[in-house]
């Protein structure tokens, strides 16, 4: 049970809507009573398949973009294609970070950035931050 709410929270966590699965799964390591290469997969997979619904949207929601409720303008779409054209695909590495990493899953979708380096790229990033996580968690336990 402990595993499924790790990648519940992880999963929510790489939607638009706010959670912290960094914390559930420093929690988990500090316990010392999970395996942490399933701790580490877990979260990782949960995350990567929530930015995959960040994708998915991006690539639905765009077709509403001529319509007057449509809460972004074409001048935001045309700056947003112009910033993500110029620092590239590889800006999906920034998936991971806080605020800016969700909203950049769905522009991923928006111009539809090939399917499999989406996935590879996303899952690279948030594979090594929760690594990070995992490392900084190992380290708290040894200070209790």
């Amino acid at each position: 049970m402990a595993y499924l709410t790790l990648f519940f929270t992880a999963f929510v966590s790489a939607t638009l809507l706010p959670s912290s699965s960094e914390v559930v799964l420093t929690a988990m390591v500090t316990k010392g009573e999970y395996l942490l290469w399933l701790l580490w997969l877990t979260a990782t997979v949960g995350n990567v398949l929530g930015s995959c619904v960040n994708y998915w949207l991006g690539t639905q929601v765009i077709r509403f973009k001529d319509r007057n409720w449509f809460p972004v303008s074409q001048a935001n779409i045309d700056k947003a294609q112009q910033r993500f054209e110029k620092y590239g695909v590889y800006s999906l590495f920034l998936a991971w970070v806080p605020i800016i990493g969700d909203p950049l899953t769905v522009v991923g979708g928006i111009f539809k950035v090939h399917w499999w380096t989406f996935l590879w790229i996303v899952t690279l990033g948030k594979g090594a931050r929760y690594l990070v996580v995992l490392a900084f968690a190992l380290g708290l336990e040894q200070l209790i």
